[in-house]
């Protein structure tokens, strides 16, 4: 089994085809291991931006990447990431990342350059930074650098060259091989397929409309709370801080309440959430 720990450098850019914010590779950097985690072989590719002129002071400050020098070295992404995806290899190639924010983005720059979110090449994928977390106890939630990861484990490594793609990966391949267990890396290795890229390119979102494709709030159970007999909506639905919000009356008990309820879709569920409000004084004139 041969393995491929993957970094990327991107710049803020603004996409005035979707008219949206995203973050656009300008960097590809790579090494391959053997199945002793030896490093056999890198990869390096600067990246011509396509959607922006101008890096911005943060990318600038931390990789020292300027925009003469991604002129001079740099080849379209769409070039870069076949080259990259040549030399990774075969099939049963394990990619690495430090976190998984690489790969929300390879996902990002797959969708707007090759319109799709399939990145058909990656078999099988982990998550170097979540892995490592596990052998150094770091509490549910937080997160640690690679700068951090390779102190504790007192590693060599000169900190003014992160933050470049390549030797983030040669660090991140040292931070593997010091903790390299064969059985536990097994449980932390993800199958990839179209279903898994789609559910990285997919951002959930509120519903706001009452009736839509995805959620029709009138067919909504919203019961009484005081009898817990289903209720019946009165008057118009409104939404306000994407919740639905409404008055119910109970045919039993003959009680008006209000009904938020906050429907949000994700990829491939709706979740739901209700909060049922008893009419006050203050608000019965506008029940009524």
């Amino acid at each position: 089994m041969n393995y491929v720990i993957f970094d990327f450098e991107w710049n803020n850019a603004y996409d005035y085809k979707t008219q949206k914010g995203m973050n656009e590779i300008i960097e590809i950097g790579a090494v391959k291991l053997n199945s002793q985690f030896a490093v056999e072989d890198s990869f390096k590719q600067l990246i011509k931006p396509q959607l922006s002129r101008r890096l911005s002071g943060r990318v600038k400050e931390l990789t020292n990447i300027s925009i003469a020098e991604m002129k001079e070295q740099g080849i379209p992404f769409e070039e870069a990431i076949r080259d990259f995806s040549r030399w990774a290899g075969s099939a049963d190639t394990v990619f690495m990342s430090w976190s998984n924010s690489d790969l929300y983005v390879l996902v990002s720059n797959f969708s707007r350059f090759f319109h799709t979110t399939n990145i058909d090449f990656i078999k099988r994928y982990m998550d170097a930074q979540q892995y490592c977390q596990f052998f150094l106890n770091v509490p549910k939630g937080s997160q640690i650098s690679l700068a951090n990861c390779a102190e504790i484990l007192a590693l060599d490594f000169q900190d003014e060259n992160l933050h470049r793609a390549l030797e983030d990966c040669i660090v991140t391949a040292k931070c593997i091989k010091k903790l390299y267990d064969v059985k536990l890396m097994q449980q932390y290795i993800t199958e990839c397929d179209e279903d898994f890229f789609g559910r990285l390119a997919f951002k959930p979102f509120c519903i706001v409309e009452p009736v839509s494709e995805y959620y029709n709030v009138y067919k909504e159970q919203i019961n009484c709370p005081n009898c817990l007999t289903a209720a019946k909506i009165i008057g118009e639905v409104e939404c306000i801080n994407k919740s639905f919000k409404m008055v119910c009356s109970c045919p039993k008990c003959k009680r008006k309440f209000w009904a938020f309820i906050r429907v949000k879709k994700t990829y491939d569920s709706i979740s739901i959430n209700k909060r049922i409000v008893p009419v006050g004084k203050h608000r019965k004139i506008k029940a009524d």
